[in-house]
């Protein structure tokens, strides 16, 4: 593939499509703390952002190095996802019964270890982007790396502030819908991934 337009079109695409768990979950944070500030928001979006660059390059060096091992891996893929988001969302679920019926406070809720199995459950089936941009020289899929992230900022950051208008506005039922949000995500992720 030649740098052309095309080039450029079809890695903004790769990046909607690989944002979308992201943006999710994005939006379950944004509902689960609506007191986010700016800073918080970009330091998050730009963790998905980073995973969702770091992830392609992955697969795409395995196809270069080790594409056995990685196949092999590859069938654990939506477990993992499917593990991972569960485990967050039901956090969040039994954290919203909890508090039921308390005041919602604008407090510090995500944690920087919680944010970054996030970006990990969310960008793992990015892994598989690396085969389709194996015949992509280093530099041709470092660019394209670059604008999946740039793209994946970009929607988090809507996600967020979406999550943060109506998780303003659900108060103390925002967390019980951010962690079914998650859940279903991983859900979602394990159910497309088996078929």
């Amino acid at each position: 593939m030649n740098w052309s337009f095309i080039f450029f079109f079809n890695s903004i695409l790769l990046g909607v499509g690989l944002a979308m768990d992201a943006f999710s979950v994005s939006l379950a944070n944004g509902l689960n703390e609506p007191c986010m500030g700016r800073g918080k928001m970009c330091g998050i979006a730009g963790v998905f952002a980073a995973f969702q660059a770091i992830m392609p390059m992955a697969g795409w060096i395995c196809v270069h190095t080790i594409v056995e091992r990685f196949k092999a891996f590859e069938k654990f893929i939506p477990w993992i996802a499917l593990i991972l988001l569960c485990y967050i969302g039901g956090k969040m679920l039994i954290e919203g019964i909890r508090n039921k019926g308390e005041e919602e406070q604008c407090s510090s809720k995500m944690s920087f270890g919680l944010l970054m199995v996030q970006g990990v459950a969310t960008s793992i089936d990015a892994l598989s982007v690396g085969f389709t941009i194996a015949d992509y020289g280093w530099l041709m899929a470092l660019v394209c790396a670059l604008v999946i992230a740039a793209v994946t900022f970009v929607i988090c950051m809507g996600g967020l502030m979406l999550g943060k208008k109506f998780g303003t506005k659900l108060a103390g039922k925002a967390s019980i819908l951010g962690g079914v949000i998650l859940i279903l995500i991983g859900l979602e992720i394990f159910i497309s991934g088996i078929i």
